[in-house]
C-alpha cells in the first residue's frame, strides 16, 4: 500500500438508553478490524468523562485505498447497521496529523 496517511475523527453522540450495547458493538467492530485488515493502523475511542453519551473516535489508515476497504468490509457494515439506531449525531473530521506516536 502507498500513498498519504488518511486520518479521521469521528464525533458521534449515542441514545444514553443504548450507550452500553453500542460500547460492546464498538469494541468489536474496532478488535476486528485490527485483526483483520492491514490497512488500519490505529483505531481509539474515548468517550467524554462528564458525558459519557459522547464518543469521540480517532481512525488512522495507511491511505485512502485502507479507507475505503475499510468502509466495505463485513465487520464495519454489521456495526453500521447494528448501531444505527443507537447514533443520534455523527460528525465526520478529516484532520491532518501534526504528530502521532505510540510505543510498540
Amino acid at each position: 500500500m502507498s500513498g498519504e496517511p488518511v486520518v479521521r475523527m469521528a464525533e458521534l453522540e449515542i441514545d444514553p438508553a443504548k450507550l452500553e450495547a453500542y460500547r460492546a458493538l464498538l469494541t468489536e467492530e474496532i478488535e476486528a478490524s485490527l485483526a483483520l485488515e492491514d490497512g488500519v493502523l490505529s483505531l481509539s475511542a474515548v468517550s467524554l468523562r462528564n458525558n459519557p453519551t459522547l464518543i469521540r473516535i480517532l481512525e488512522v489508515y495507511a491511505n485512502q485505498e485502507a479507507y475505503e476497504a475499510h468502509l466495505r468490509t463485513l465487520h464495519f457494515l454489521k456495526y453500521k447497521q447494528e448501531t444505527a439506531g443507537m447514533v443520534t449525531s455523527l460528525t465526520l473530521i478529516d484532520v491532518d496529523p501534526i504528530v502521532m506516536r505510540a510505543k510498540p
